[in-house]
C-alpha cells in the first residue's frame, strides 16, 4: 500500500515537470518570433516613418509602382507629386506611396 502511494507521487512530480518544461519552450518559442518576426517590423516602420517625417519640397521621389517624380507639395497626409518635364502632370499621393526619397541639391 505504501509503494503505490510512492509510485503515484512520482507520477504527479513527472507531470508538473513536463509542463514546466512545455512552458519553457513555449516562451522561448515566442521569444523568437518577438525578436525574428516583430523587432525587424517596428525598425522598418520607424525607418519608413522618419523617411516620411524629412520629406521637403523639391526633393525627388520613387513611388511604390516605380515612378520617379519632383515633390510640389506637402501635407499631413498626402502630396504632390510633379512626373517628367510636363508641368502639368501633378498628381495628389498618400505619403504611405512613396518607396523612397532622394534629397534635392541645394
Amino acid at each position: 500500500m505504501n509503494n503505490f502511494f510512492l509510485l503515484d507521487a512520482a507520477a504527479d512530480g513527472a507531470a508538473g515537470g513536463m509542463g514546466i518544461s512545455m512552458i519553457i519552450s513555449i516562451v522561448a518559442m515566442l521569444a523568437v518570433f518577438y525578436f525574428m518576426l516583430v523587432l525587424p517590423q517596428k525598425k522598418e516602420q520607424k525607418k519608413v516613418q522618419e523617411m516620411h517625417n524629412s520629406m521637403e519640397v523639391g526633393d525627388v521621389v520613387v513611388t511604390t509602382s516605380g515612378f520617379y517624380g519632383v515633390l510640389i507639395d506637402i501635407t499631413d497626409e498626402d502630396v504632390i507629386v510633379e512626373f517628367g518635364s510636363n508641368k502639368n502632370c501633378r498628381i495628389p499621393m498618400r505619403k504611405s506611396a512613396i518607396a523612397q526619397v532622394e534629397k534635392a541639391e541645394k
